[in-house]
């Protein structure tokens, strides 16, 4: 007996419709820019205070932080991952 012949990978019947795939993907690719859009926001002149305060910052402390950074990369003789440079001795 001759066994079947293999089918090519692309072939395979999908379990779901070609006209539902679409809608499928419509939907999700929808959904997606709708999201990626609500994050578009125009912020008011007024509003633009609330934004600007000490507490909104990403870094409190950004002398401090980069003092430590430095100070961090001479005592461990690397410097990586900052915008530091130099070696261990602590010298540029």
């Amino acid at each position: 007996m001759i066994p079947p012949p293999h089918r090519a990978p692309w072939t395979t019947t999908s379990r779901i419709p070609m006209k539902q795939s679409r809608t499928i993907l419509r939907r999700v690719a929808g959904l997606t820019l709708a999201l990626w859009l609500s994050g578009c926001v125009q912020v008011a002149p007024w509003e633009r205070g609330h934004l600007a305060k000490p507490q909104m910052a990403l870094e409190p402390h950004p002398e401090q932080n980069g003092f430590l950074e430095h100070v961090h990369g001479g005592r461990e003789a690397a410097s990586g991952g900052t915008s530091a440079s130099g070696g261990g001795c602590g010298c540029y």
